[in-house]
């Protein structure tokens, strides 16, 4: 995705366990085969856009999820995993490890490109 910096790290516990940790830290389930994490504010236009391409891509992808943090409300979450800006999208694979992350608004062919990293 443009703006990414590939991390390749993981932000789970490092144990198998990250799954089940990460999921519960976002509120919900993981994809089955990836899930896009998009952390948006209020009053940030491109994260609405964010919003229109990153479920677009969800219904497109078979076992890929859309899961949306308001990164004022979990900034607990937004200093654990370095979100500086919104919106700012993680991609993690099925494990919950983060394969890929950007920040700004991402194009719809560069969202099926990263996610080519996590299934």
């Amino acid at each position: 995705m443009r703006g990414s910096d590939d991390t390749g790290r993981s932000d789970g516990d490092g144990d198998g366990g990250a799954r089940s940790g990460l999921a519960a830290e976002l509120g919900t389930e993981l994809g089955e085969r990836a899930t896009l994490v998009q952390f948006s504010s209020a009053f940030c236009a491109p994260c609405r856009a964010t919003r229109r391409v990153l479920d677009e891509v969800a219904a497109m992808v078979p076992g890929v999820t859309h899961v949306e943090i308001d990164a004022e409300a979990r900034l607990d979450l937004v200093r654990r995993l370095g979100v500086e800006r919104t919106p700012t999208v993680l991609v993690l694979d099925a494990d919950g490890r983060v394969v890929r992350r950007a920040a700004g608004q991402p194009r719809k062919a560069d969202v099926i490109a990263a996610l080519g990293a996590a299934v």
